[in-house]
């Protein structure tokens, strides 16, 4: 299926207009090269937070996490013992589920590494191709912690990174367009193929990952103006 036909649907639904106001902004390459580092860590939190929890709760508190957590700085925040990390199960602040805390000290280091390796999380990000997003994703996955599948996928939109997020509705849409996935593809199997359908669309129409994503959200389901 051509995605123009795809995009015709969408914007039966939501006008031109309101589908292009729905559209999310990336950040260019230099832009995410230099969101600086503690930038990345608050948003792999947030992500992480909001998985299996209200997202408006994770949000009216946020301020009080950036002041809990030294404004996500990598180099304060890694220098905590194990018993100021405990403490955080009883910080009102924060969400107190130690399994989350303990994803934020794992997830300094996996910032830490990196930046040992590339120089900068931002220069790691801006470098890695849209083209490969499930290689990224994957690099997330087995580096970071409790960053796999819609968190992952969550933190690079949030974050500006070019990408598509595989909502219940992008799936349909892929299905229709003929893929043979799975209804949830998690699968490297069903990944290529959701990575090789994006870089046609795109090839095809020059439009970011990201903006093919949300026109192939809206081009189904109940989402009408």
């Amino acid at each position: 299926m051509k995605f123009v036909q795809i995009r015709a649907r969408a914007e039966k639904r939501k006008g031109v207009v309101g589908l292009k106001k729905l559209l999310p902004k990336n950040l260019a390459p230099k832009k995410l090269e230099f969101l600086g580092d503690g930038r990345y860590l608050a948003m792999m939190t947030k992500v992480v937070n909001q998985a299996g929890f209200s997202w408006k709760v994770i949000e009216n508190k946020w301020p009080e996490f950036e002041e809990a957590f030294f404004k996500f700085d990598p180099n304060k925040l890694g220098l905590l013992s194990p018993e100021q990390w405990e403490a955080y199960t009883a910080d009102r602040r924060v969400v107190r589920n130690w399994q989350k805390i303990r994803a934020l000290r794992e997830n300094v280091f996996f910032i830490q590494e990196t930046v040992r390796e590339f120089g900068s999380f931002g220069k790691f990000m801006a470098n890695w191709p849209a083209t490969n997003q499930i290689g990224l994703m994957d690099y997330l996955k087995r580096n970071g912690s409790r960053l796999g599948g819609n968190s992952g996928m969550y933190f690079l939109r949030r974050v500006g990174k070019d990408g598509f997020i595989l909502s219940k509705d992008v799936v349909v849409t892929l299905k229709s367009a003929g893929l043979d996935i799975a209804e949830r593809p998690t699968s490297q199997r069903d990944l290529k193929k959701v990575q090789d359908q994006f870089n046609e669309w795109h090839e095809e129409t020059k439009l970011p990952f990201s903006h093919l994503s949300r026109i192939a959200a809206c081009s189904v389901g109940e989402n009408f103006l």
